[in-house]
C-alpha cells in the first residue's frame, strides 16, 4: 500500500485498485505511520522504499 502512496495515488485511487474503501486505506496508512514512527505519508513511503532498495 505504501508503494502506491509513493506513486502519488490518493486514498480513493488506492482503494479502487485494492477493492477496499478509502477510509480503510487511510487507516492502514495511519497505522503504518505509527509503526514506522514517522509523521507523514511521504515519510512512511520513503521509509519503506528505502528499505527495499
Amino acid at each position: 500500500m505504501l508503494r502506491l502512496v509513493a506513486e502519488g495515488l490518493t486514498d480513493a485511487e488506492i482503494g479502487q485498485r485494492l477493492v477496499i474503501s478509502p477510509h480503510t486505506v487511510h487507516r492502514h496508512v495511519a497505522n503504518a505511520r505509527v509503526k514506522l514512527g514517522v509523521r507523514s505519508r511521504a515519510a512512511a513511503a520513503a521509509a519503506v522504499l528505502g528499505d527495499q532498495r
